[in-house]
């Protein structure tokens, strides 16, 4: 009788494939309530990392970090109109604290324009005090009615950076510096998604903005995943909240604003875009784990797998030791096989007779005997070769999996048999979005005809990017 697989098969049914990975990777477990999540140790390691590739491509764009109360002002959420309808469905509210009713309730943060605008109109005074660019890593609340592990959990962590500038050229400038070198950058070289930088329509724009700039994946079923969105807020929060700066002609003036953010749901992303039947594979410049070295058996084996992790260690690579040689080896292996660490070395007593290691690689898959000294100098490479290619693998898939249609009915053809459409703006509009909206399909970004992203939307040639979505 044939062995049942580890997974349930993604061709089987994909969404299940994506529980069962969750749930045998040891990433995360579904919180007490619902729409909440525990995230486990391993997966936690992901977000740490994206974490610190982040936190690092925002301090370069100039931003510091700061942080900001989970509880807002109900009142605060009310004095922008747009900001707080959109919203409004999403809120968790609390009316109750002390065992006494509140004067005034507080809601716990979907987001934190409004309590940020409420502290820039108390710092900012003058031009000299521009631009003000300010990130927070966070947790934010937004009540979920339909739940799924990390990609829309009623509670998730994210970093949102909130920005004030003197003008309105200055603050498109940096909503987009955002957009394409912090976003786009790590997306495409950390995580190795071919992600598509463009413009969300006027229906799909943030509550409160002007303009929202997003970055789309083709997840491993076609679908598509938004996986961080920019935005330029325009004057609407200044207004609500009076920030206003002297400039230099002694003039009281609006500062323009911008918001951003991602979250949580990129480890989502990361699954679906490079997961395979046989679990996880994370990205080389992402992985906290990047090799594991196991020992088969035997205290020669045991000495010699900690010996080796401390040299690779020290050549700057990221090792765990696995030296659990009172667990079977092959139910070991196929726990870093479902975690997706992108290399294992396998150490046992043949092979240090031989002088050599068994190199097992994730990403391509198969193994290779090596000989132990060469690791240090060979894994570089390896790692590089397999970042590569699953970048490779993520454009291959939406290149092959992206239709170009001329009418609504291909679109919508197109996006419900497992893929991407792509068809210009002005033969689909706002009336064939909503009709597109009644099949479930929907409007992802817009782009220009040379793939940059459009300056407005009715920019002459501006193509709509065209799928289901999660």
């Amino acid at each position: 009788m044939a062995k049942a697989p580890v997974l349930t098969p993604q061709a089987e049914d994909f969404p299940r494939w994506y529980q069962d990975l969750i749930n045998k990777a040891e990433l995360a477990d579904n919180g007490p309530v619902r729409g909440t999540m525990v995230i486990r140790p391993y997966g936690y390691g992901l977000w740490e990392r994206m974490q610190q590739e982040m936190d690092a491509r925002i301090k370069d764009a100039g931003a510091q970090n700061a942080y900001f109360p989970l509880f807002i002002p109900q009142s605060y959420l009310t004095k922008e109109a747009e900001h707080v309808e959109g919203f409004a469905p999403e809120l968790a509210v609390v009316t109750h604290g002390g065992g006494k009713e509140l004067e005034e309730p507080v809601v716990v943060r979907p987001t934190s324009e409004t309590i940020i605008n409420d502290y820039f109109s108390k710092w900012v005074q003058s031009y000299r005090d521009l631009p003000l660019l300010i990130n927070q890593w966070a947790n934010v609340v937004r009540w979920e009615m339909r739940p799924r592990v990390f990609l829309r959990t009623s509670e998730f962590l994210w970093q949102e950076g909130h920005t004030a500038h003197a003008t309105y050229e200055d603050a498109r400038a940096y909503a987009a510096r955002i957009h394409r070198d912090v976003y786009g950058d790590f997306m495409t070289n950390v995580l190795g998604i071919d992600v598509v930088l463009g413009r969300k329509t006027a229906k799909e724009r943030f509550a409160g903005a002007i303009n929202t700039l997003t970055l789309e994946g083709m997840m491993g079923d076609g679908k598509a995943l938004q996986l961080g969105t920019s935005h330029e807020l325009g004057t609407n929060f200044a207004k609500a909240f009076n920030t206003q700066y002297l400039s230099k002609e002694g003039k009281q003036e609006l500062v323009w604003q911008t918001s951003w953010g991602v979250s949580t749901r990129m480890v989502g992303g990361l699954i679906m875009s490079h997961g395979d039947d046989n679990g996880l594979r994370v990205p080389p410049r992402l992985a906290h784990v990047q090799v594991v070295v196991m020992a088969i058996k035997g205290d020669e084996a045991v000495a010699k797998v900690r010996e080796l992790g401390a040299q690779l260690k020290a050549a700057g690579l990221r090792v765990q030791v696995d030296d659990r040689v009172d667990t079977p080896f092959g139910r070991r292996a196929v726990d870093w096989e479902l975690k997706g660490v992108p290399v294992r070395i396998e150490i046992g007593p043949r092979d240090l007779e031989a002088g050599t290691a068994m190199l097992a690689r994730r990403i391509p898959g198969g193994k290779t005997p090596v000989q132990i000294d060469a690791l240090a100098d060979l894994l570089p490479k390896v790692l590089d070769e397999d970042q590569a290619q699953l970048l490779r693998e993520s454009r291959e898939r939406r290149e092959a999996r992206t239709s170009d249609v001329s009418t609504i009915e291909e679109a919508a053809e197109a996006a419900i048999a497992g893929g991407w459409a792509r068809i210009p703006w002005a033969d689909l509009g706002p009336e064939g979005e909503a009709r597109l909206a009644e099949q479930a399909v929907s409007v992802r970004c817009l782009i220009a005809a040379d793939g940059s992203v459009p300056e407005a939307d009715d920019a002459p040639g501006t193509l709509a990017i065209v799928a289901r979505s999660y």
